[in-house]
């Protein structure tokens, strides 16, 4: 027999108990993402595994706002997150600070998810574009790797915040961070 738990037999770390754990070494990049439910739902992927923090680019909605909130439910006040108005500014902040430039993208000599292995104590920020014109090319050109998450039926892309889920998750699995 399966009974649903309660909000508060998960143990999850309270709003300041968050703030002060120590956070995954990954960043998050969104390039120019137009829908605030997709920038919601990455904030609430990002809180889910403890990402370092969200850099929103471009034409990016920043909190507050209540459509960011519908979809994040809260996760826009627990995680760190900055505005750069250009995502080659972004990526630049980034990589000044030891992080791998990683966007995913599809794209010639682009590298499958699940081949994909992380290297030990290094940290990576993960690139994910517009809902249809994808990454910027400027911004793959600064990239040391592109990831492509392998898709098998017609269509030819994922939503971004499904993209985003799915590669917080796989990299959360891949790195040993002893959270």
């Amino acid at each position: 027999m399966f009974r649903k738990l309660k909000n508060e037999e998960l143990n999850r770390p309270t709003l300041e108990e968050f703030k002060d754990i120590g956070k995954n070494p990954v960043i998050i990049i969104l390039d120019n993402i137009r829908s605030q439910h997709n920038i919601g739902s990455v904030f609430r992927s990002c809180d889910a595994f403890v990402v370092e923090s969200l850099l929103l680019c471009g034409i990016c909605a920043t909190p507050p706002s209540a459509e960011i909130r519908k979809a994040a439910l809260g996760a826009e006040e627990s995680m760190e997150w900055q505005y750069f108005k250009q995502t080659e500014d972004a990526v630049i902040f980034a990589r000044e600070r030891g992080y791998k430039i990683i966007s995913v993208e599809q794209t010639e000599n682009s590298v499958m998810l699940d081949k994909f292995i992380p290297e030990e104590k290094s940290g990576y920020a993960f690139v994910f574009g517009n809902e249809v014109k994808g990454i910027s090319q400027s911004v793959i050109d600064m990239s040391d790797m592109v990831l492509e998450i392998p898709q098998f039926g017609t269509k030819h892309s994922l939503n971004i915040s499904v993209s985003a889920g799915i590669v917080i998750w796989d990299i959360f699995n891949k790195l040993d961070t002893s959270l």
